[in-house]
Formats: structure tokens, sequence, C-alpha cells
């Protein structure tokens, strides 16, 4: 699996390359700007991007916004984005197309390496791989939004779960319940959220963005 990695501090940009081929990924580029980012997924065409918000000459969302280029320039591409902080407005946006896998994490959150590659390959598997705390940020301005008003308590709480990427076992584990309950609850969001059949993976996808972009 090849990777394109931007991060401007050179010793976790190292860390993270060398975490990343312990794994047996390829990091086919890793660089310290948006300018250099673009220019390495066009070259590398990777299967994943991992993607600093804060990256030079200014700091502020260099990396978010070269990532927001990236995917316009290839739909799909799946990113990853690792940050200190949320950026709502860019990560809305990010979130808006409704292709391709997703993730956002905090980097304080990330507390060891199978956390990480395990968000890695679900983003490039097309899922997604959602901080709590970004999850909770994005969920504040429109926590009444249609169709999700149509969702009970305990459906939100899945859903919220499947933004983390959870599977089925790990929901019901969280929440203590069944697997049964656990699909059965998903299959009620499906069909609230008005998500046509298709793959489970592609309609899990699909309910994330929903919540987290209505």
């Amino acid at each position: 699996m090849r990777v394109v990695l931007a991060e401007d501090l050179f010793l976790l940009r190292q860390g993270i390359i060398q975490l990343l081929e312990a794994y047996g990924f390829e990091v086919a580029a890793a660089v310290d700007n948006g300018t250099d980012l673009a220019a390495a997924i066009a070259d590398h065409r990777p299967d994943v991007a991992i993607v600093d918000v804060r990256l030079p000459p200014t700091f502020t969302t260099e990396g978010l916004q070269a990532a927001l280029r990236a995917r316009r320039e290839r739909p799909g591409l799946p990113i990853l984005v690792l940050s200190q902080h949320v950026e709502q407005m860019y990560a809305r946006e990010l979130l808006a197309d409704g292709t391709g896998g997703i993730g956002y994490l905090l980097k304080d959150s990330v507390l060891d390496d199978e956390q990480f590659i395990d968000a890695v390959r679900r983003v490039a598997a097309g899922g997604t791989a959602m901080d709590p705390a970004v999850v909770a940020q994005l969920m504040t301005s429109h926590s009444r939004d249609e169709p999700l008003a149509a969702l009970t308590a305990r459906e939100r709480e899945v859903l919220e779960l499947m933004a983390e990427g959870c599977s089925n076992t790990a929901i019901a584990q969280r929440l203590t319940i069944t697997e049964g309950a656990a699909a059965k609850h998903i299959s009620n969001i499906f069909t609230k959220l008005m998500l046509p059949p298709s793959s489970d993976s592609n309609r899990r996808v699909l309910a994330v963005l929903a919540y987290l972009n209505a």
C-alpha cells in the first residue's frame, strides 16, 4: 500500500515513516509543505494520503487546503488528517463530496501504533476513522438537523461509533449490547437515512457522511 505523507516536523515525520514501513506500507513520498504534497500525490498516485493540517508557511490550514485541492483533482482519494485541533469549516468541506475514505485524528489521542495503523488501513479501504473529539465538535452545530432527527438516542450513539470506524462487534462491546442488536440499529439507521441498497461498507460510509456533514 502506497502512502504520501505531509508533516512539517522532522522527528515526527521520520517516526511516522518508520512506523508505516514497519507495518509493510510503502512511503512513496514524505514532504513538509502543501505545494510538495500536491506534486507528490500527482506523481505517485498513493492509496492514501496522510496530511498534517498546519504546514508552512503560515502554519494555519495549508495541509487541509492542499488535501481539499488534491481531492478535487483526484476524486475519491483516501485522506487521513492529523491535527492538534479541529478545523471545522475545512473538515466539513473535506467530508462534503461523499466519496473515498476519510479520517481525522487528533495527534494527542493516538495512543499506540495499532490504533494509528488500523485508522490508515480503514481509510485506505474507503472507510472512516474519526476521532471522538472531532465527531463531537462537528456535531454541535447541527444536532437537530433532518433526517438525523428521526434517529433514536441509541441509534445516534451507534452512528457516532460508526463514525469512529467501529465494527459491529466493537459497537456491541462499547454499548454493552449484542451484535444482533447492533446490526438491527445499523439497519434502522440505513432505512431512516434513506440509503439505497448497496454494499454494507459503502452504506456505512454514506451514513457517517450524512451524520457529520448534515
